[in-house]
């Protein structure tokens, strides 16, 4: 389940040179502030350049398999270790985030006071990087934490409106459920060394391979760590927190907190609460689902009436990432397939529109839907790129949306055919508020103001052709996606079936009304030829379901 690599200490260097790059830039005179974002972005170039050459790497068929793997003593006494790797589930989301972070510091310029607000940047780049890779839980937690404290300053330093309100709410929210988790991180350590009568440790893959706990104490520790990561996610009713957030936040701010740190919770559930309670996984996916799909509704009615387009957004992000739990909690490989995917695609999607959203304040002072209109005669490139990135966020197909939405409701419908109903409600939902938020901005007779407003410039255009690129590339062809994430995703099914009694993936359970072996026999004059072809197809299939059912006792 481990692999090194030839470059084992790659997930390592990931992770510190942007808190070695946070150093640098304080350690740099206040008389040079001209030399502040190049350096950021230099820092930042070194991890997306690193992440790209470990996609390369990456073995797809060994998915499953934790790869570029590293293991250091941290804490020796207590069982804390430095310990590093990615698989299926994470390659994707650290790739995301080292390139995300350039991107941003070149669209984006610190209003004031620039050196605090890159070095807050790549401190939190650090933080989203460190917890992605990490697979001590000691460590995970830490660099969890982290990221709390950057995000609070860069929206209470550089943020609008009730800054300080918003950045209060967002640490308090957080800090909350995080401090539930830190205690049953804790149990469930000496529990399980209780258990196995073996040293302390925190290591992820031996406590989740081993499953020593009873069924009620590993249900409590579940309900500690799915608190934690609802609160990130944000799973209705936990969500108040992230429209303040997103609607005061700096447009870097905004931009990173949907691209990245809101996957910190939805990753969470799936690498923590499905690997390591796979029981009360199960137990508990009914009430995880029901919540999943009320935010989905809920996010897409409260979008449709907002009156500031930035808000409108947050709360679109709440009806996605509703998504994203229905599929994880699916508990078959559509389902989790697609809500990995989701991950990546609301990242592209919903960090664009947010991108586009402060290029519009840049450029009006303003977001209130109301005092926009016309843009489209103005800026017809900036409206052409927001209806790209708007299309995709509804989930037309051909766009990446529509790959990940597809699959989770494939998936949810095979395990709750209703909620999967409901939800699919969802994407008409978001395509209400979209197209019309769309329409009443771009659209209809434009005032003195908006008539006046500059369309894209260069620098601008070239940050957002990334964005583009991806909807396009993992909206028409996302099998090389797909590739990577499914080895990972089927090994989590299997440990799941393995470690929960009478458990099996939920599967369609539509039978066709008439077989093919009852079509041929029909036609007497090709009978012959299809038994012996079907005879030969028949042995080729078990052997391969054989040899599938083989790997996926290796990754177990």
């Amino acid at each position: 389940m481990l692999e090194a690599a030839t470059f084992p200490v790659a997930l390592t260097v990931l992770v510190l040179v942007p808190a070695a790059g946070a150093l640098l830039l304080l350690m740099l005179p206040r008389s040079r502030p001209d030399l502040l974002k190049p350096v950021a972005l230099l820092v930042a170039a070194i991890p997306a350049a690193l992440t790209v050459w470990i996609l390369s790497e990456f073995d797809a068929a060994s998915g499953a398999s934790f790869q570029f793997w590293q293991q250091h003593e941290w804490i020796s006494s207590w069982g804390i270790s430095w310990q590093v790797g990615v698989d299926g589930l994470s390659l994707l989301l650290v790739v995301l985030t080292a390139l995300i972070f350039p991107l941003v510091i070149v669209g984006v310029d610190a209003e004031h006071s620039p050196k605090p607000y890159y070095a807050w940047m790549l401190l939190l780049e650090a933080g989203c990087l460190g917890s992605f890779v990490a697979l001590d839980l000691v460590m995970f937690f830490v660099f969890f934490e982290i990221v709390l404290v950057p995000m609070y300053f860069l929206i209470g330093g550089w943020g609008h409106g009730q800054r300080a309100y918003a950045a209060t709410k967002f640490f308090l929210f957080t800090m909350f459920g995080s401090a539930l988790m830190l205690v049953a991180i804790v149990s469930l350590a000496f529990l399980h060394a209780s258990a196995s009568g073996g040293e302390l440790t925190f290591d992820l893959v031996v406590i989740g391979e081993a499953q020593l706990l009873a069924t009620n104490t590993a249900r409590w520790l579940f309900l500690a760590f799915a608190l934690a990561f609802a609160v990130k996610v944000p799973l209705f009713p936990l969500h108040t927190w992230l429209p303040d957030a997103h609607t005061n936040a700096p447009t870097a701010g905004s931009v990173i907190l949907a691209a990245v740190l809101l996957k910190l919770g939805t990753y969470g559930l799936v690498r923590f609460g499905l690997y390591l309670f796979p029981e009360a996984s199960v137990y508990f996916a009914p009430v995880m689902v029901t919540l999943g799909v009320i935010g989905i509704i809920y996010g897409a009615v409260a979008a449709a009436m907002q009156r500031d387009l930035k808000r409108l957004v947050a709360y679109s992000s709440v009806a996605h990432l509703g998504f994203i739990v229905l599929g994880t909690f699916a508990l078959n490989s559509e389902g989790l397939t697609g809500g990995v995917l989701q991950m990546i695609n609301h990242g592209v999607s919903t960090g664009a529109l947010f991108l586009l959203v402060g290029m519009i304040y840049e450029r009006r002072h303003t977001r209130e839907i109301s005092e926009l209109g016309g843009l489209q005669k103005s800026a017809p490139l900036l409206a052409a790129v927001f209806m790209v990135v708007m299309l995709s966020s509804i989930g037309l197909p051909g766009l990446n949306g529509f790959v990940g939405e597809l699959l989770v409701l494939l998936g949810a419908f095979n395990a709750y055919r209703w909620w999967a109903v409901v939800a699919a409600f969802g994407v008409i939902l978001a395509a209400v508020y979209l197209l019309w938020a769309y329409q009443r901005v771009f659209h209809g007779q434009a005032s003195e103001a908006n008539s006046q407003t500059p369309d894209l410039h260069l620098r601008e255009g070239l940050v957002l052709a990334p964005f583009v690129a991806a909807i396009v590339f993992m909206g028409v062809y996302p099998k090389p996606v797909i590739e990577r994430i499914e080895p990972a995703v089927d090994a989590v099914i299997v440990h799941v079936e393995q470690h929960v009694a009478g458990f099996a993936e939920p599967v369609a359970d539509v039978v066709p009304p008439v077989s093919l072996d009852e079509l041929a026999r029909s036609n007497p004059e090709h009978h012959d030829d299809h038994d012996d072809h079907d005879d030969h197809d028949h042995h080729d299939h078990h052997g391969d379901h054989d040899d599938h059912d083989d790997d996926h006792g290796d990754d177990g």
